[in-house]
């Protein structure tokens, strides 16, 4: 029974925390998955991203991923580029407006996982890590 009383806090931990970042990325415009893709090419520091590669790093991982881009795109945050070398290849890339538009959430994302955390010292987030990926490594194997 403590197996189900853990994955059900897991649960109920995740949902919160996902509930709380999503309310702070609506005034930005932005929903999680989308932040999640900026955020995924912001970290390729100006080199291109295929849909594969950003599917494979998003947090929650969707069929739709070319949507998601799409909808980056037509708000000018991110735009997609045919490879020179293989035409069937795109390349996806972030725009200035998106680092912009990241360089504003970054702040108040700061604050928001303070809270989330806040009822934690540094020690029990760092075995609270620990803890967690060990339980992913297993989940993934």
């Amino acid at each position: 029974m403590i197996n189900r009383k853990v994955v059900v806090e897991l649960m109920k931990s995740g949902n919160l925390a996902h509930d709380q970042v999503h309310s702070m990325l609506q005034p930005f415009g932005l929903t999680l998955q989308q932040f999640n893709v900026l955020r995924i090419l912001r970290g390729r520091r100006g080199a291109a991203s295929c849909l594969e590669s950003i599917t494979h790093r998003m947090i929650q991982r969707m069929s739709n991923t070319s949507r998601l881009v799409d909808r980056l795109v037509a708000k000018g945050l991110a735009h997609r580029d045919i490879c020179v070398d293989n035409r069937r290849k795109v390349e996806i890339f972030i725009t200035k407006k998106g680092l912009d538009l990241l360089k504003d959430i970054d702040p108040v994302l700061d604050t928001t996982e303070e809270e989330i955390t806040s009822s934690l010292s540094n020690q029990e987030m760092e075995q609270l890590l620990q803890l967690l990926t060990k339980l992913k490594s297993k989940i993934n194997t």
